[in-house]
């Protein structure tokens, strides 16, 4: 089962509770924060990657539209306020529902499943499920794109690392860059291609994945650190 990770942020300690009992009841939901304001919203998801937003819009400090405005990266928002008048103004950021106060579970539950069936078939769609054909020395062999850890690159041929064992093919490493799927793989060096879905730690330049030591170049840091975070 596809479990969402969802945040609770509304200023009225009612509401919350109220999110709280009917997120209790759902066993595919996965409750990591709850939020009295938006500005502790923006704490949360800077440090963990979550599915599900449920939004109050007037909060003080910082108003859920105001937040919705300066988000880049998305999940998927649930708007739940006491206020009609906000819901063309929310759609504009493409939420994917809006809940008027007091929200029925049936309402509850009709906007989440809706959520859910979004977010797994995104998963689905992402899922390393294709395998490509490569040549070795006398024969073309089959390799699972998800058994893949890294590809390194050298000169004319390329090292691809799996779980099982290392293949080595005439190719470069830009040209076998081409037929990987980006939202799983990205360059990290200009000798190395990783599986981000393999990686266990980032220390410093390092990237461990499964026992090895893999070197991070400066230009590729910061877009390893934001994939991983995501």
């Amino acid at each position: 089962m596809v479990k969402l990770r969802c945040i609770i942020t509304d200023d009225e300690p009612m509401a919350r509770k109220g999110l709280q009992g009917y997120i209790e009841k759902l066993g595919f939901l996965e409750l990591v924060a709850v939020c009295e304001d938006a500005i502790q919203l923006g704490n949360v998801l800077k440090a963990q990657p979550v599915d599900l937003i449920y939004l109050d819009i007037e909060m003080p400090y910082l108003s859920g539209v105001d937040f919705l405005s300066g988000l880049t990266d998305s999940p998927r928002i649930i708007i739940v306020s006491a206020y009609e008048q906000y819901a063309l103004k929310g759609y504009e950021f493409d939420v994917a529902d809006y809940l008027l106060k007091p929200v029925s579970f049936e309402r509850f539950l009709k906007a989440t499943n809706k959520v859910y069936d979004w977010v797994q078939k995104d998963k689905s769609a992402n899922s390393l499920s294709e395998s490509i054909f490569i040549k070795t020395t006398n024969k073309y062999e089959k390799v699972n794109l998800a058994d893949i850890l890294f590809i390194e690159g050298m000169d004319n041929y390329i090292a691809i690392q799996t779980t099982q064992k290392k293949h080595i093919t005439h190719s470069t490493l830009s040209a076998f860059a081409q037929k990987l799927p980006p939202h799983h793989f990205l360059k990290i060096h200009k000798s190395f291609i990783v599986n981000l879905d393999k990686a266990t730690s980032l220390e410093g330049n390092i990237l461990g994945i499964d026992h090895y030591k893999l070197p991070v170049s400066r230009n590729y840091r910061m877009e390893v650190k934001k994939r991983l975070l995501k």
